[in-house]
């Protein structure tokens, strides 16, 4: 008898356990729901993934909290993620050495896989969070401040301070603008570069997408953040 009582105790623990935790991870994304018009004030998302990102930095989180809200939102598109959205695997050039670097990316829809692996670079970023030190990969784009043909549909005063990019709006790396946490990043194994490229997504329709000129370009976001990173 008093193992079936124990073995009923356990059960309802670790239901509760699983409950909390399930709410947990709601909250992230309830948080940025609720500061919604903190983060645009316009109201307008379009590719403002930099500005998720900087917000999310400047909170006081630890690392693990810090990871949480950044698989929340594409850094392409600018729009929130289904919390129980799984990750595209992909690889970029790294800024410095021009070396692959494979991790998960969290994305709104298909096109926007495909846009971060061809106008997109990463970088490693340091910052200290509570309680630990850490150091992670993290996606940018050059500074678009200085173009001509700026996307209209994009909210230029999120990004830019004139010409410069704004440090007190977005997160800037060596004069590079940081859109987005690049997940569980590392270098790039043979077997990780031709498992990417012989994927369905990362390799068959991201060839076809990126090999499309601009002006065909309908699903995604279009040509509003290849204009914008390119």
């Amino acid at each position: 008898m008093k193992k079936v009582v124990l073995l009923i105790i356990s059960f309802f623990i670790i239901v509760s356990t699983n409950s909390n935790a399930a709410i947990n991870e709601r909250n992230y994304y309830q948080e940025l729901v609720n500061d919604w018009n903190k983060i645009f004030p316009d109201k307008n998302r379009n590719a403002a993934g930099p500005r998720f990102f900087y917000y999310i930095l400047k909170k006081n989180l630890t690392y693990h909290e810090f990871k949480e809200f950044n698989k929340l939102y594409c850094a392409v598109s600018g729009s929130l993620i289904d919390p129980n959205a799984q990750p595209d695997y992909v690889y970029l050039n790294d800024v410095k050495s021009n070396k692959k670097i494979c991790g998960n990316y969290y994305k709104c829809c298909i096109p926007c896989t495909c846009d971060i692996m061809k106008y997109a670079k990463v970088q490693k970023m340091k910052h200290k969070f509570k309680g630990s030190k850490k150091e992670f990969y993290v996606f940018t784009i050059k500074n678009p401040c200085q173009k001509k043909d700026f996307p209209k549909l994009i909210n230029k005063n999120y990004f830019c301070n004139g010409r410069k990019l704004a440090r007190d709006q977005v997160v800037v790396l060596n004069n590079r603008l940081v859109i987005g946490l690049f997940h569980d990043a590392k270098f790039c194994n043979q077997s990780d570069i031709y498992k990417i490229n012989n994927d369905q997504l990362t390799g068959q329709f991201c060839l076809l997408r990126n090999s499309t000129p601009l002006n065909k370009l309908k699903s995604g976001m279009g040509d509003i953040f290849i204009k914008l990173a390119r």
